[in-house]
């Protein structure tokens, strides 16, 4: 084979096709143009909003968990919710066996009838005393009249003797009237100020009928806020003492979150920025908003039941993290309720960095469910105030004075 006709052969080239070379530079140029803009976007958008949000997963649904105690020792004669029941302000939860109580309430009902009435007994006395001190002083007026219209006559007229027993009659009718006087600043020492209220006896008794029906109305165990029935433990039958926790009451309409932020996540977060949060029950679907309540004056682990000890030689930097209150929307809580202890995960928009660190209200303020009134003094004491009129009504009427 010959090497010239090698060499003098001439292969051709295959031509590369421009139109596709073009297609595919236009290609990557519009691949990197869509990258540059979207970096171009991300970057302004970190500049003008991502930058002033703060983030964080390590948040839970928080609320108040109210316990309800027995406050007397007694026996539940009746359990009347269970687990989970949702209860208005003072619903009754438990009844305990009231018949001591109830028996130690009439009783002490009786001691302040038989106050009362030993206070009227009194009054009427005190009025006998001042009949008595009239008495007396007209008594000895008379006296000194006779004894002055004896003081001037002769001796044929007034015999010595006579006017000696009118002397004598002065004296005896100054003391009386001086044993009279007595009498009643006793009586009136005893009696007060003369008011049934105010005597001695009587408000000690009017204090035992309070105590009595104190005593019996804690029989009878109400919900002190509106919520669902948690952690039933008592059963018909149970003997309880004073202080057993019998079940708790969660107000599931006033809950908040606590969310645990970095420390460096910290520096620029302020009372009243606004929160936008998810619920892991919802999904990103649903969307809680609310605003930042109040920040923690120490990090969880500084507040923890065993502080970690960092004078140790072994000793690793971990990252603190600091517990936020965020307050939510109550009509958002009501579409959508939530539950104690659920994971969400929080944002904050920190555009607003003029606020406050702290807040002289309470953080949780909005969040903490209102009581049900305690009208157990008050209702004693219109039953003392009963009493003490049904049996003082016809005080005028015995004394003779209408």
């Amino acid at each position: 084979m010959s090497t010239q006709n090698l060499l003098g052969e001439r292969v051709p080239m295959t031509e590369r096709d421009t139109t596709k070379v073009s297609r595919r530079n236009r290609r990557l140029a519009l691949l990197f143009g869509a990258v540059a803009m979207a970096a171009v976007a991300a970057g302004v958008h970190w500049f003008v909003f991502g930058r002033y949000v703060e983030e964080t997963d390590n948040a839970y649904v928080s609320g108040n968990v109210v316990p309800i105690a027995a406050r007397i020792a007694g026996t539940a004669r009746e359990v009347l919710v269970g687990n989970t029941q949702y209860v208005k302000a003072g619903q009754p939860l438990v009844r305990l066996d009231d018949t001591e109580a109830r028996i130690a309430l009439q009783e002490a009902e009786g001691q302040l009838i038989r106050a009362v009435r030993q206070a009227r007994s009194a009054r009427f006395s005190n009025a006998m005393y001042r009949a008595a001190v009239d008495s007396r002083a007209a008594e000895l007026a008379l006296a000194e009249q006779s004894l002055k219209a004896r003081s001037g006559a002769t001796v044929e007229v007034v015999s010595a003797e006579e006017y000696a027993r009118a002397q004598e009659a002065v004296k005896v009718a100054r003391a009386n009237l001086a044993s009279a006087r007595s009498q009643l600043a006793s009586g009136l020492a005893a009696s007060g100020s003369g008011r049934i209220e105010d005597d001695p006896a009587v408000m000690q008794a009017v204090q035992q009928v309070e105590l009595a029906y104190v005593r019996h109305a804690r029989t009878t165990l109400v919900a002190p806020v509106e919520g669902a029935v948690a952690l039933r433990s008592v059963q018909i039958g149970q003997p309880v003492a004073a202080g057993t926790q019998l079940m708790t009451v969660v107000p599931v309409k006033q809950l908040w979150i606590e969310a645990n932020f970095k420390e460096g996540q910290v520096r620029n977060l302020r009372i009243g920025q606004p929160v936008s949060a998810v619920a892991d029950l919802y999904g990103s679907n649903v969307v809680f908003h609310g605003r930042v309540g109040g920040l923690s004056p120490g990090t969880g682990s500084a507040f923890s039941m065993l502080p970690p000890q960092n004078a140790a030689g072994n000793w690793i930097k971990v990252v603190q993290r600091v517990p936020v209150i965020i307050s939510l929307n109550p009509e958002e809580l009501a579409a959508h309720p939530l539950r104690v202890g659920l994971s969400m995960t929080v944002s904050v928009d920190t555009h607003q960095r003029n606020g406050a660190l702290s807040s002289g209200a309470s953080a949780q303020a909005g969040a903490n469910a209102t009581p049900a009134p305690d009208d157990d003094m008050a209702r004693a004491q219109a039953i003392a105030r009963k009493l003490i009129a049904k049996n003082d009504s016809l005080d005028s009427h015995d004394a003779g004075e209408d």
